[in-house]
């Protein structure tokens, strides 16, 4: 579904990605592990468009080269709105919610391309979050930490995504509200969405992916299956922290 091929990202001179290749099979549950400053981010604001346009609004310049393609068609040249249009969202790192907006509003605003059907769609991610029916009336800067996760991904959702990209979406949350938004993400990932996650808990992307990428320096420095990587012992130690 995914294809990306020596993926390279400057900031003014600074390095992030540096020749990054990946790739995600439809379907599949792909996680990105790192360290803080790895590129994580980065990568997933390139897939989605994002780096380019956010950047130049902060007078920042970064330079890409390499390829994205989706299905067989480029998207690195694309603006956000068009990549959203061929089937890839975004669920940003910290939420990024309209605060001011209900929990019902945030979620119309997920389905702008799909009108027609946001009774429907909005059905869905009740069902997968009975917490945000309960709150669909509460404005989203006052929801918990974990409520406004379990909404930013209801969020994404109501755009009906291929792929749904996660950008660290355990950040700031307890061990028992990490588990049980985890649990939703493997939901999603079961109703056939293919995922690609962002995550810093390693033991987190052990367990519900199916691929493992490490990124450290904006590199890849290997990828496996959560069983091939725990049974190398330098990559346990010096990449998995284990």
């Amino acid at each position: 579904m995914l294809e990306i091929k020596d993926l390279t990202v400057h900031f003014d001179g600074a390095l992030a990605l540096n020749n990054v290749s990946l790739s995600v099979r439809d379907k599949e549950f792909v996680a990105v592990v790192g360290p803080n400053g790895a590129g994580k981010t980065s990568l997933l604001r390139a897939i989605s468009g994002l780096l380019t346009e956010t950047q130049t609004a902060a007078r920042e310049h970064p330079h890409l080269s390499g390829t994205i393609t989706l299905m067989g068609e480029r998207v690195d040249k694309l603006k956000p709105h068009q990549i959203v249009r061929r089937g890839i969202v975004h669920c940003p790192e910290r939420r990024r919610l309209f605060s001011e907006m209900t929990v019902q509003e945030n979620l119309e605003m997920g389905a702008y391309l799909h009108h027609d059907q946001i009774r429907k769609e909005t059905e869905l991610a009740f069902k997968l979050f009975p917490v945000l029916k309960e709150r669909e009336h509460q404005m989203a800067g006052t929801l918990s930490g974990g409520e406004q996760q379990m909404l930013a991904i209801a969020r994404a959702l109501m755009s009906k995504p291929k792929l749904l990209l996660i950008d660290e979406p355990s950040l700031g949350l307890a061990p028992l509200l990490k588990g049980e938004m985890f649990e939703r993400v493997k939901e999603i990932h079961r109703l056939g969405v293919t995922v690609l996650l962002v995550e810093q808990d390693v033991s987190v992307a052990l367990d519900i992916a199916d691929r493992i990428y490490v990124l450290a320096h904006g590199r890849i420095v290997t990828e496996g299956k959560p069983v091939e990587l725990m049974k190398n012992t330098d990559v346990r130690e010096i990449y998995l922290g284990i």
